[in-house]
């Protein structure tokens, strides 16, 4: 009697097993299939908006020169004039500055956060930094326009300017670099950091000659991120730049960005003027990707650096 109850104890639990795994297999099989349409669904919608893109911006190259349309400084669309080089300046100058002044600061948060900070304060400081990656850029912009434009005002020119688009742009994309370079940090694993310190390295130097750049492409990825979002940054851009089609010739000259551009004049374009905002949107791709792999293959390079 006993011996048949376990045996039929034993037949249930390798049924119930038995189904625990076709279960697992079939959710297996759909997460996959889901994360694959998923995928396919975000390509195919990068894809409309680029081949869109190209089919309102391109038709102007049959009339305008290319070449003419990347390096002229003449912006007059009344007039059959289309030099797009002042926006592009406008554009890397922003986003240069405001990397200047954003990556050393974020990587410094980071460091504090990971390494320096007290458990009580981390807890306080981190939701902090992510809560500021949701405000909208309009009420940075509005801060801006407050704050930090009249400040500037008192050195000089109108305040609308350069140096207060990258002071914006540096808010705002420092929460991300914030966030991933303090992942990365925490990614290393602490054997390391414990090896170093028992060698009599001291604390900081654990994290100057360690830490850093172990944690680089991490941190590197951050500044990529960080550098996407300011190219394409927008609304706030238009608020304190001055948007001026000039070549900007310190931070505090006013500029115009590639999607400040597109942004003032789309409402009331139209013919050849509609296609060069949208051949604006061509040359931001480009410039993206551009700035992207420069910065990949600055991370590769470093990698090989740190193997050696």
């Amino acid at each position: 009697m006993i011996k048949e109850i376990e045996h039929e104890a034993e037949i249930q639990n390798k049924r119930t097993v038995k189904r625990q795994s076709k279960a697992r297999f079939l959710s297996d099989r759909i997460a996959r299939y889901l994360v694959f349409i998923d995928g396919m669904v975000s390509f195919l919608i990068l894809l409309a908006i680029a081949v869109f893109t190209a089919q309102e911006g391109l038709p102007l190259f049959s009339q305008v020169n290319i070449m003419s349309f990347l390096f002229s400084t003449e912006w007059r669309p009344t007039q059959g004039e289309f030099g797009i080089l002042p926006m592009i300046i406008g554009s890397i100058y922003v986003t240069l500055l405001a990397l200047f002044i954003a990556v050393p600061l974020g990587v410094a948060c980071a460091i504090f956060l990971s390494e320096v900070a007290p458990l009580a304060v981390q807890r306080y400081f981190r939701p902090l930094v992510q809560l500021l990656v949701g405000i909208p850029s309009v009420v940075y912009g509005l801060v801006g326009m407050v704050i930090i434009v009249p400040f500037i005002r008192e050195f000089g020119g109108s305040g609308y300017s350069v140096l207060a688009a990258a002071i914006v742009l540096m808010a705002m994309i420092l929460p991300t670099i914030i966030s991933i370079s303090e992942d990365s940090l925490r990614a290393v694993p602490s054997a390391y950091k414990q090896g170093a310190l028992a060698l009599g390295a001291t604390h900081w130097q654990t994290i100057w000659h360690l830490l850093i750049p172990v944690a680089r492409s991490g941190i590197i990825s951050a500044v990529i991120r960080g550098m996407g979002r300011a190219v394409g940054e927008t609304m706030a851009m238009i608020m304190v730049i001055g948007n001026s089609v000039v070549i900007p010739l310190s931070p505090l000259s006013s500029a115009r960005t590639l999607t400040g551009n597109i942004a003032v004049e789309i409402q009331y374009a139209s013919g050849l003027h509609r296609n060069a905002l949208f051949a604006t949107g061509i040359v931001l791709f480009v410039l993206i990707i551009v700035l992207n792999s420069l910065a990949m293959l600055v991370l590769k390079r470093g990698e090989v650096v740190v193997e050696r």
